[in-house]
């Protein structure tokens, strides 16, 4: 069957749009693209007519190297089939139809974060400190049920309708312990070199939760300061300055944060990882401490939330 252009950028097969009609899918435009996969959004329509709309990631394994389909896609998928929290993007159903995989989750309506810093500039002290005590409350229950993420970047912290953080992209996630319960360390270098922690960068084996721990500094630095702590250009240049924790704050930036603010941008860009801060530490801070916070976490309503309808790659 010949692709065609459905008149919004993404090219697709007809037999493939007419099998997910009949599943009650209607695809759109393309608002992404990855090295192996599209991003495109798509509608929903229920048996009671309900519409949901939704994004859609499309891998097609005829075109995926070795290496992917058979280490990180299959880890994508176990992974994202297994994990439900309010402050990570929901699966709503994954589907498959020849080589092509479709998995549709959530829209997040109001973009990524790199987007929101892009338009809006540093984000407020009291916003920030909304935003990060959910990322760290997403990743501490990943962290709880033994997953790394290993590519957590502002593009992959989506914003809801209701302006609640969902974390995405779980393409470099892998387990951290063994079907016996035994630490494993990771060896990949994963992400991208500006968010990656010293030790991914040197290569060097590592403990992929505190990669995660080092990442979530650099995306605090970030909101705080609408700027990279570290030049990516020259990576020998960037371990170098990541051991000697060369990032400093814009003037303005420093002037109106909190000490504890800053403070816990230094505990989580620190070079040795068994010295950054856990999670726990990070949740019972100063600075996240309920008592101090002056707006905490907003509760995600039920009718935010998809019923999960996972399907596990059926067939259409």
């Amino acid at each position: 069957m010949p692709t065609q252009n459905n008149g919004r950028g993404l090219y697709a097969r007809s037999s493939d749009i007419e099998a997910l009609s009949q599943r009650g899918y209607s695809i759109g435009r393309k608002i992404g693209r990855g090295s192996y996969a599209t991003v495109i959004t798509a509608q929903y329509v229920d048996e009671n007519d309900k519409r949901v709309s939704l994004a859609c990631k499309v891998i097609d394994k005829s075109k995926a190297p070795p290496d992917f389909l058979e280490k990180f896609f299959p880890r994508e998928l176990d992974i994202v089939t297994k994990i439900e929290h309010p402050y990570i993007i929901q699966i709503h159903s994954i589907l498959q139809r020849g080589p092509k995989i479709f998995i549709f989750m959530r829209y997040a309506e109001n973009g990524d974060l790199l987007d929101y810093i892009k338009s809006h500039g540093p984000i407020s002290e009291i916003q920030a400190k909304v935003w990060f005590s959910q990322m760290v409350r997403a990743l501490r229950y990943l962290h709880s049920k033994e997953i790394s993420h290993r590519d957590l970047k502002c593009e992959n912290i989506l914003l809801s309708k209701r302006m609640n953080i969902k974390l995405a992209d779980f393409g470099f996630a892998r387990y951290c312990s063994d079907s016996d319960g035994n630490k494993v360390m990771s060896q990949t270098y994963c992400g991208s070199a500006a968010y990656a922690a010293p030790e991914v960068v040197k290569g060097t084996p590592y403990d992929p939760k505190l990669a995660d721990v080092w990442s979530l500094g650099i995306i605090l630095f970030i909101m705080l300061n609408a700027k990279m702590p570290f030049d990516d250009s020259n990576l020998h240049k960037l371990l170098e300055d990541q051991q000697n924790k060369r990032f400093i704050f814009r003037q303005k930036v420093a002037e109106r944060i909190s000490a504890n603010a800053k403070a816990m941008v230094n505990v989580l860009l620190q070079p040795e990882s068994h010295m950054r801060w856990t999670l726990e530490l990070v949740l019972n801070s100063r600075w996240l401490r309920k008592e101090d916070d002056e707006e905490m976490p907003p509760s995600v309503t039920r009718d935010e939330e998809l019923s999960s309808i996972s399907e596990n790659a059926k067939e259409v």
